[in-house]
């Protein structure tokens, strides 16, 4: 619990935000410039990836500019007042929103006020020196996270992956039972759309990690064997996605009640339990069983593909339906699990 704690207090972004707003105020010091503003600039231009802080940077320092500008035009017009708060703020959203600096749009509102308490000497003299101490919370802040411990996704994603195998697992394996046992149950129900949306937002942000490593690469090249590894990562991504895509048809297919026989319903749910293991531990993965349920579903399909009598006017029936995304789940999956047992090993 305590490694837990610290890890979770003292984790790379911490430790890069406190190493620059040390820098950032050891140069302005060493300068003779005043560090707040430097070292307000440091605080938020550390992304989680040096692409993304550099381009919000160059997007921050013109954004600065403005909301400096204004403090100063606004200062000398009407000097420390009520409205010169107001009308800084005011035309610095104003222009950073028309001029879509919108990453920049806080921080220049925020210094812009906050100049107008320290400007007391010369106004243009006060304006050079805010875009200079912005520029180097920019640059250190920049570089600190380029060079020190540079961000680094591939053990959170590989992390994401496994736990979301087990849960897309899971949910494949409830509501499969749900569709066959024709469950009703309003909680049943409930609980389905709930691992279907927790698997979404799993999805969601394990694509974003794997943004934000393809965004890194760019500055911290990857060998080639992380490059592989990285790729099939990408694969599993979108595989897992279509995955989701097909267990949401599931809980949509509409199912009154199945015509299968007890027989054929515990095959299926026997195939799908086995699914549902391989998906949990991919080292229990067998090619040639696998195969053997796939032929068999296949089977199943094809059988009630055809329609049972003339007068049936939908071949489309929920039997259909749910063999259909089965198939197209254990198609997935497998490419899934061969890519996972190689990212594993």
């Amino acid at each position: 619990m305590i490694k837990k704690l610290s890890i979770k207090i003292f984790g790379r972004r911490v430790m890069k935000t406190a190493l620059a707003v040390f820098l950032t105020s050891l140069i302005c010091e060493w300068i003779g410039w005043p560090a707040v503003f430097a070292v307000i600039t440091a605080i938020v231009t550390i992304e989680p990836t040096v692409a993304s802080s550099i381009k919000k940077g160059i997007v921050r320092l013109p954004a600065s500019a403005i909301g400096s500008f204004y403090a100063v035009v606004f200062i000398y017009f009407f000097g420390n007042s009520p409205i010169t708060y107001t009308l800084a703020a005011l035309f610095t959203i104003i222009t950073c929103y028309r001029l879509g600096l919108n990453a920049g749009l806080l921080v220049a509102t925020l210094t812009s006020v906050a100049m107008i308490e320290v400007i007391h000497a010369n106004l243009l003299i006060s304006f050079v020196i805010r875009l200079g101490t912005t520029t180097v919370g920019l640059l250190v802040s920049t570089l600190v996270n380029m060079f020190v411990l540079p961000p680094n996704y591939t053990k959170k994603i590989s992390m994401n992956y496994d736990d979301l195998l087990k849960q897309t697992a899971e949910a494949i394996g409830m509501i499969t039972k749900m569709l066959i046992q024709n469950d009703q149950n309003v909680l049943h129900k409930k609980e389905a759309a709930q691992r279907f949306q927790k698997i979404k937002v799993a999805l969601d942000k394990t694509d974003e990690l794997l943004q934000y490593q393809a965004d890194e690469a760019k500055y911290h090249r990857l060998q080639e064997d992380a490059k592989q590894l990285f790729k099939l990562e990408q694969v599993n991504a979108a595989k897992l996605r279509l995955v989701h895509y097909h267990i949401g048809n599931l809980i949509n297919t509409p199912v009154k009640t199945v015509c299968w026989s007890k027989d054929e319903c515990e095959e299926i749910m026997l195939m799908v339990d086995t699914l549902v293991d391989f998906m949990k531990y991919p080292d229990h993965y067998k090619a040639k069983a696998y195969k053997q349920q796939v032929k068999k579903l296949m089977e199943h399909f094809w059988h009630h593909n055809k329609p049972q009598n003339e007068e049936q006017e939908n071949v489309f029936t929920s039997e259909v339906i749910i063999l259909y995304e089965l198939l197209s789940i254990y198609n997935l999956t497998e490419d899934i699990i061969k890519n996972s047992k190689a990212i594993s090993n």
